[in-house]
């Protein structure tokens, strides 16, 4: 009696996580898997308790807290076998950790288990993207767009004169007083960040694959700094391509990433961006 009643309340916390993960709270949904997951132990439940991993490690994935995800992930491939939900978020993990290898080897694996997933086999082409596939990637961004064409539209693409003029006129509609601080710093655009770049110092978290812009250098706060690089933003097209639906959209998150980090560059932290209007 006393395991059955755990298990119901086990199950009742599972739907409330699925609910809330569905409704953006990704806090909320891995508070309420995690008591789930107490409950279900207490239960003696294994499957019950690899259900409820699952969504604490989409929950933590949402929140970027990709070790924790990718612990929870494993838990429930101990307790469900090759579940390809749980395959999805330990790929979706180990991609944002930077260990693209075991990324693929878990995306392959769940692409076989949901074939009509539309979210594998797009974050199946970036992980063989980053381990030098192209073609191979290129067909599953492909079955992704055909799956899900509204989450999954083909990226947009400018021409690198386009792509200045929208920097260009993103720098120029700036203030006076931020325009003349700007004079040491250097803007580079590329395809997308370098390996090396996602994890800046030894012991960062790393930073995601997927991101739009980054800035190095000393900032104005920071001062000259013997033996520094000299600031830089960078810009990478492919990433900023991909998520924008329209060349509207493409060209307003180019102007909003700029400013983004050219608040790095004044010395702002993401609180400080945030709190401006720039994050």
């Amino acid at each position: 009696m006393f395991r059955e009643r755990k298990r119901r309340q086990a199950r009742a916390l599972l739907d409330e996580a699925d609910a809330l993960l569905d409704d953006g709270d990704a806090e909320g949904a891995a508070r309420a898997a995690l008591d789930g997951r107490r409950l279900a132990r207490a239960a003696g439940d294994a499957a019950l308790d690899g259900e409820l991993a699952v969504v604490v490690a989409a929950a933590a994935n949402e929140l970027a807290e990709h070790e924790e995800a990718l612990a929870a992930a494993d838990a429930a491939l101990a307790a469900l076998g090759r579940d390809a939900d749980a395959l999805y978020e330990r790929g979706s993990a180990l991609f944002e950790l930077g260990r693209f290898a075991e990324a693929r080897a878990a995306l392959e694996e769940a692409v076989r288990g949901a074939p009509d997933d539309a979210w594998v086999h797009h974050l199946l082409g970036l992980a063989l993207e980053w381990t030098g596939d192209a073609p191979a990637a290129d067909k599953h961004f492909s079955r992704a767009r055909r799956l899900a064409p509204e989450d999954f539209p083909k990226p947009v693409r400018l021409s690198d004169a386009e792509f200045d003029r929208a920097l260009r006129e993103a720098v120029e509609a700036l203030p006076a007083e931020i325009r003349a601080r700007l004079g040491d710093v250097s803007i580079a655009v590329k395809r997308r960040p370098e390996a090396s770049e996602l994890r800046p110092s030894e012991g960062d978290r790393p930073l995601s694959p997927q991101l739009l812009g980054l800035f190095r250098g000393p900032s104005l706060r920071d001062g000259a700094v013997s033996g520094a690089l000299p600031p830089t933003i960078h810009l990478f097209h492919e990433n900023l391509a991909r998520a924008c639906a329209t060349r509207a959209e493409l060209v307003e998150e180019i102007g909003i990433t700029i400013v983004h980090e050219i608040g790095h560059y004044l010395g702002l932290d993401e609180d400080d961006l945030h709190a401006h209007g720039l994050g």
